[in-house]
Parts: C-alpha cells; structure tokens; sequence
C-alpha cells in the first residue's frame, strides 16, 4: 500500500513543498514517495512525441513510463499544489497533459468507446490558495476547481475521489490560522488514506 505525493512548486521552502513534507511525515514510514516536479526536471511541454503517443495509446517516453511506474505502485495520489490563477500551476498541469494518456489512464478504441483504467487509484488534492474560503465560495472558484480537476481528470480516468481540502489564506500574516488550515489538511488527508486502507 504506497502513497505518491505529487507537488509542483520552485521554491523547496514554500508553504507548499512544506505540507507535502508534513503529510510524508504524517503517513506510515516506508509508504510513501514524494516527486517534487520543480526539484526533479519534469518537462511538462506536450510535444509532437506526445501528440503521438496520445494518437497510438502508446510508445510512451521514458520520462512518462517512469512516471507510470511510481503511479502503478501507488493506491493512493496526494497532489499538493498552490493555485495560480484558479488552478493548478502549468508544471502540475503538463504532468497530467503528458502522463494521463491513451494507452495508459485511460483507452479509446477505434469505434470511440472508452475504457477508464485508473480504477484502484484514489486521488486525493490539497490546493494551497492565498484568499479566503468565501471568496472562493463566493465566485465559485472552489467548485470550478474542482470540477475542472475531481470530474475532469480523477473521473474520466475512472479513479476514486478521495479528500480535497484547501489550505486558504496562505500568505496571510496569521502564522497561528495558517498552522491550524494545514494542520486540518494534513490530518484529513491522513484519515482519508488510512479509511481507504482500512477498507481495501
């Protein structure tokens, strides 16, 4: 049972690349793997390589069947990630765009049908963002998040949906709120991983 942290973020001493530490820490020793894609030189372009892969569900480049490697290995995926204009950061972005593919999350045949193979995945998301919970309820910058991201990507690839908690007001000066928002996040997601296990 092995849990893939999955931050994309330059700068190792952000709050960001923080909580992926914390919630490493927080999981059962030995469990749990942590890709930093700033750290490590993902490329996230989709090029004509990946144009092609995408057209013939396979052929995939060694950086992506690495990738595919870590996810096959994993029951559980955290995506822990600051929001940049009301998503996830390009890094994060090409990740998906260039390993959730054909031939691999998900397959197309040639009469259009679909099988979705990411089905013993759970996909858990923890959005660092900088304003409040109402602002974001109150322009419905939470709920288009997650759309885009839990039906678009985690459902269409078949996979379970697991916790999604945001840590808001992160560059707030209140230390204090911002230990407890973390806090809460790094425990629910904990539980979500630990329930999911219980019941595997």
């Amino acid at each position: 049972m092995q849990t893939l942290i999955v931050t994309a973020h330059p700068d190792p001493d952000s709050l960001t690349s923080g909580i992926a530490r914390r919630l490493e820490h927080a999981l059962q020793p030995g469990t749990v793997i942590v890709a930093d894609l700033a750290a490590e030189g993902f490329d996230p372009r989709f090029t004509l390589a990946d144009r092609h892969t995408y057209r013939v569900g396979g052929d995939f480049a060694p950086d992506v069947a690495r990738e595919h490697q870590r996810l096959a290995a994993a029951a559980h995926l955290v995506l822990v990630f600051p929001v940049y204009w009301w998503s996830m950061p390009a890094l994060l972005k090409g990740w998906i765009d260039r390993v959730f593919v054909n031939g691999w999350a998900f397959d197309v045949d040639a009469s259009g049908g679909m099988r979705r193979n990411l089905g013993a995945l759970t996909i858990h998301l923890v959005p660092v963002a900088g304003d409040d919970a109402d602002l974001y309820e109150r322009h419905g910058y939470e709920l288009s998040l997650r759309t885009q991201i839990e039906h678009g990507v985690i459902d269409y690839c078949g996979s379970r949906r697991g916790a999604t908690v945001f840590v808001n007001e992160s560059e707030q000066d209140d230390a204090a709120a911002r230990e407890r928002a973390v806090h809460s996040a790094v425990h629910a997601v904990r539980s979500a991983i630990h329930d999911g296990a219980s019941h595997d």
